[in-house]
């Protein structure tokens, strides 16, 4: 039977291998990661001169003779000359409130009411998200 140094001992050999293993997958992945981001960036910015060059000449080749003459596949050049139209922008919205639904203030949300107020409760029924509406007010 080992004594407790040694349970101890195989402990620390045990975790100080895993340490040294796992620690090497992260150095891995954080290595191929970055790599990854690079070529990733590298690309991106060669699909987007490929796009440029292709709206640039589509005056005097179209995509269908550019497949022909390269062997690269049309829809792979539409692709790229898509990717490097500029989209629409779409504009937002004005943020101003709608003064047909802001006329009368509102009163917040009803608490709960005690049970001997129930016949009151049920005079006024609530409207849709619980409130309670608001009288109309005559002009």
């Amino acid at each position: 039977m080992p004594t407790a140094e040694e349970i101890e001992r195989r402990v620390e050999v045990a975790d100080t291998a895993r340490s040294e293993r796992r620690s090497a997958a992260a150095r891995r992945v954080g290595d191929l990661a970055d790599r990854h981001a690079e070529l990733a960036e590298q690309l991106g910015g060669i699909e987007r001169e490929l796009g440029e060059v292709l709206a640039e000449s589509g005056d005097v080749i179209e995509i269908d003779e550019l497949a022909a003459f390269t062997d690269v596949p049309a829809t792979e050049l539409a692709r790229w000359l898509n990717n490097a139209k500029p989209s629409r922008i779409k504009r937002k919205k004005p943020t101003g409130t709608n003064p047909a639904k802001t006329t009368q203030p509102r009163k917040p949300a009803a608490s709960h009411q005690p049970a001997h107020n129930v016949a009151a409760a049920q005079d006024i029924p609530p409207a849709r998200g619980g409130t309670v509406p608001l009288p109309a007010v005559a002009s």
